[in-house]
């Protein structure tokens, strides 16, 4: 099953959003300073491409330069990213196939506005980085 939301959701709307990622990764890295967002950039960009059956843990080692980081960050790239999934999200709820799709766009906002200090496990093991 997840195979196949993951098909669909790349038709609808995962590949617009992973190249929305990539882009962002690759301006952010165009600055030495900017390398470490550019990655998180492109580590969010494989989850926006295939969202069903991973989920987003916080890591308790993070500490405060991740805090640091996610501020810089929600400057940055983080504001215009997430407002791409509130409208895609929206726009996919509009019907009642594309409501797991808009629900899915929601599910990447908090990902999309404060990266760091998070990590991408599968939904078996979702306790597993910790």
């Amino acid at each position: 099953m997840k195979t196949i939301l993951n098909v669909i959701w790349l038709v609808l709307s995962g590949f617009w959003l992973f190249l929305g990622y990539v882009f962002a990764g690759l301006l952010l890295c165009i600055t030495i300073i900017g390398i470490p967002f550019g990655i998180a950039a492109f580590r969010i960009a494989v989850y926006a491409l295939w969202p069903f059956g991973y989920t987003t843990v916080e890591r308790r080692d993070a500490g405060a330069p991740s805090c640091v980081g996610n501020v810089l960050w929600l400057v940055l790239a983080g504001w215009w990213l997430a407002l791409a999934h509130i409208f895609t999200g929206i726009a996919l709820c509009v019907t009642i196939i594309g409501i797991p799709f808009g629900i899915a766009n929601f599910k990447l906002i908090p990902v999309s506005l404060m990266p760091l200090g998070r990590e991408i496990v599968s939904t078996d093991q979702p306790f597993a980085a910790r």
